[in-house]
């Protein structure tokens, strides 16, 4: 199929491209940028007029549900969510159910992820059996499956010792290790921010400390240990501070922040709503400008859209006892520009979080737009905007915290390996 996209703004973070170019796509590959290649003839022609076109996005952290949570969302609905959202790559945590702790569940995903052709799916695979934390996951046999890093999700290991061989383990093949950063005991039972919301709500609360005292362990194992450490899904001021100073101290330690938590602060959990309910909890104010701030200098790597889909039943229930998490796929693009207009942070810059950045984490040939590269492309038009509802998400999970916000950014076309995989005309 040989596709040619006319007259659209062409931003390219990797490349620092940012003007008006076509570009010419054949066998499933960027064939040419600017000038079609010679003899080059057009099955079909998209007028991108008022579109921007980047690199499909590339998002760290998003649950597909399978296998074992099929009741919550299934392969084929999240992966035509993730088209909708212009996402072409995404990193799956292991806790599914089983965790992906076998090379065999593994290959059974990636093979599963092939059929629908929505997007790329790079499984991150378990640190320990189980996640239990108690006997490292044959780590070599996982890779070769098909797994390009290694975590535990939310389950944390408590077992300094097992923390450290894995640690140890990991860095003799240069495999990276994404964790979560926070304490087990401190945050035993709480469902909220231990802030001013938390106390006036009646809810038990999760401190700030509970995050500072587990990146501690992290930082400190992952400097004796010399493993390359990404810390996901960051929730404070005071952790991008410590890792920002383990960075300058020379060790290698990246990190992420959710598109929730972005936006978000303890105060939009209002009357309780169980949309807020997340893992980690939505922080103070002076944490989230913090993080929008952090991201926008460059502090902190990558944006995720930490994709949750939670089955109703879960999820309408008093506060406390809602399963956490929120559905983000569809919505990593219009919160990345939200973010970016309120920040005045220029376009290319904004993509580049989403795009170039997270593809240098996992480690992936994604995320730019050169010739020869895979023809993932999402096209898209500033200007438009839509209204989330349940009817809008594709989504299996309508729970998300911004139901009823109209946002900016409406995906019009999303091309995987040259082929449309998804188009909204309107």
């Amino acid at each position: 199929m040989k596709i040619h996209i006319k007259g659209g703004r062409l931003i390219d973070p990797a490349n620092g491209i940012d003007a008006q170019k076509d570009v010419f796509v054949a066998a499933g590959r960027i064939a040419g940028i600017g000038a079609a290649p010679d003899g080059y003839a057009a099955n079909r022609v998209i007028d991108a007029t008022g579109l921007v076109i980047c690199p499909g996005l590339i998002d760290l952290a998003a649950r597909l549900r399978e296998p074992g949570f099929e009741y919550k969302a299934t392969l084929e609905s999240e992966m035509a969510a993730a088209a909708a959202g212009g996402v072409t790559s995404l990193a799956c945590p292991p806790d599914t159910d089983p965790p992906l702790d076998e090379p065999g569940l593994v290959e059974m995903l990636k093979h599963r992820a092939r059929h629908p052709n929505f997007a790329h799916v790079y499984p991150v695979g378990a640190l320990t059996v189980g996640l239990a934390g108690e006997r490292l996951t044959e780590m070599a046999e996982l890779h070769e499956a098909g797994c390009v890093a290694f975590g535990q999700a939310h389950a944390p290991v408590t077992d300094t010792q097992v923390l450290m061989r894995a640690m140890q383990y990991a860095a003799t093949f240069d495999f990276p290790v994404w964790l979560q950063a926070q304490d087990p005991f401190l945050g035993k039972g709480g469902v909220a921010h231990d802030g001013e919301v938390a106390t006036r709500l009646g809810l038990p609360g999760i401190p700030v400390s509970a995050e500072t005292i587990a990146l501690a362990t992290l930082l400190h194992l992952a400097r004796d240990t010399g493993v390359r450490i990404h810390v996901t899904r960051i929730s404070s001021a005071a952790a991008l501070e410590m890792i920002v100073a383990a960075r300058a101290g020379g060790i290698a330690v990246t990190c992420d922040v959710s598109i929730t938590h972005l936006h978000l602060s303890e105060r939009d959990i209002g009357y309780f709503n169980p949309h807020a309910n997340l893992v980690p909890p939505l922080r103070g104010a002076q944490d989230r400008d913090a993080l929008r701030r952090g991201l926008a200098e460059g502090a902190i790597n990558a944006l995720c859209s930490d994709h949750t889909p939670v089955d109703d039943d879960a999820k309408q229930l008093p506060f406390g006892e809602a399963e956490p998490g929120a559905t983000g796929l569809e919505l990593l693009l219009p919160l990345t520009l939200k973010w970016a207009a309120e920040m005045d942070v220029p376009l290319i810059a904004a993509l580049a979080r989403v795009t170039r950045d997270p593809a240098r984490i996992l480690g992936i040939e994604a995320g730019r737009l050169s010739v020869g590269a895979a023809a993932d492309l999402c096209l898209f038009d500033p200007a438009g905007g839509f209204t989330v509802s349940r009817e809008t998400l594709k989504s299996q999970g309508k729970n998300s915290p911004f139901l009823g916000m109209t946002l900016p950014g409406r995906v019009r076309f999303t091309l995987l390996d040259g082929h449309v995989a998804y188009e909204n005309g309107r």
